[in-house]
């Protein structure tokens, strides 16, 4: 722990300086606690203070430097923190949510290193809770956020369409098929309309089997109110996981006000018919552009021993009930 705290002050710190010569590097971050409580199983554990509910607290800095020509350098590097203990997450890592270091101009973009992969991104953009709070999409879809060691490339935006790609070697030797990931996502803005696509693939450890994860989905804004809906299909032969997902919802902006909605199905058809559903409320006050208050509450209805638990934005949770209340400060 002392590593990690060393190296996040000597971050700071080499930050700080350039920042001196350069304008264009920014510190950021946010911290996020809440309450939370949960139940309804027998690991269920009650009352507890938790970092990173709405989303996860961090520390980061970013820059770019113009090279000429309309080409940028760029980077990134963002840190996680665990506020209720001041520890570092995920697993540890210094720099655990994102590394990276790229290139942008009128090609589009291309960076190198660690970031989230394009699944999640698409799934956060569609979820009316964003990934995070109790009705985080993650308690009974998709799981796996990031990507690393990798390529990616994202093309500018044409006539409201963008695409991004993503290659990342699984590092195996004797194996280049072993662990290797790839991704697709294709995105269209225009208006009041937002659409996604987007696709990835993972190879097992030994190389000869693939979990494949698709998601489609749209969210459409009318005045103060904005819909969403969205399909997955999760295919893994190696883990006898077949399943379909459906998620529904809807965010509602009155003055500082937001009220949030979703409905989630998992139609689970392997052998187990292990399906499950996830209603969640959620609702947060803007105090300011950079803090806002949040509450939410999520339950899950697991059929023939379906696992699922009510988490968060960092957490899995360890019941089928939960409920937040909390508060999101921005810096």
């Amino acid at each position: 722990m002392k590593t990690v705290h060393s190296l996040l002050m000597s971050s700071f710190v080499l930050a700080a300086g350039g920042a001196g010569a350069q304008t264009n590097i920014t510190v950021y971050g946010s911290m996020d606690l809440g309450i939370v409580h949960e139940s309804g199983g027998p690991k269920a554990a009650g009352w507890t203070v938790q970092s990173g509910v709405e989303a996860g607290s961090r520390l980061g800095f970013k820059g770019t430097e113009n090279l000429g020509g309309g080409l940028q350098a760029l980077f990134v590097l963002e840190s996680g923190i665990a506020g209720d203990t001041g520890g570092s997450r995920p697993g540890g890592l210094a720099f655990g949510r994102q590394t990276l270091v790229g290139l942008s101009g009128g090609f589009g973009t291309v960076k190198l290193g660690r970031q989230f992969n394009l699944l999640t991104y698409a799934l956060m953009d569609v979820d009316p809770f964003g990934g995070g709070h109790e009705g985080a999409y993650s308690n009974i879809m998709f799981s796996d956020f990031r990507t690393s060691n990798g390529i990616y490339y994202t093309t500018p935006t044409m006539q409201g369409f963008k695409a991004s790609l993503t290659y990342a070697p699984g590092e195996t030797p004797g194996n280049s098929k072993a662990k290797r990931e790839t991704g697709l996502a294709l995105e269209y803005q225009r208006g009041p309309l937002f659409a996604v696509f987007a696709h990835r693939t993972l190879e097992d450890a030994t190389g000869s089997s693939r979990n494949k994860v698709s998601f489609a989905g749209a969210t459409y804004q009318v005045g103060a109110f904005k819909g969403a809906l969205g399909y997955a299909v999760n295919k893994d032969p190696a883990m006898a996981m077949d399943s379909r997902d459906l998620i529904v919802g809807a965010t509602c902006e009155h003055g500082p006000s937001t009220y949030l909605v979703s409905w989630i199905r998992h139609n689970d058809r392997s052998g187990l018919d292990q399906d499950a559903n996830q209603a969640a409320i959620g609702y947060t006050f803007a105090l300011s552009k950079r803090t806002d208050l949040y509450s939410s509450y999520s339950r899950i209805n697991n059929k023939n021993g379906a696992p699922f638990t009510v988490g968060n934005a960092i957490e899995v949770g360890s019941g089928k009930r939960g409920f937040a209340a909390g508060i999101n400060h921005k810096f």
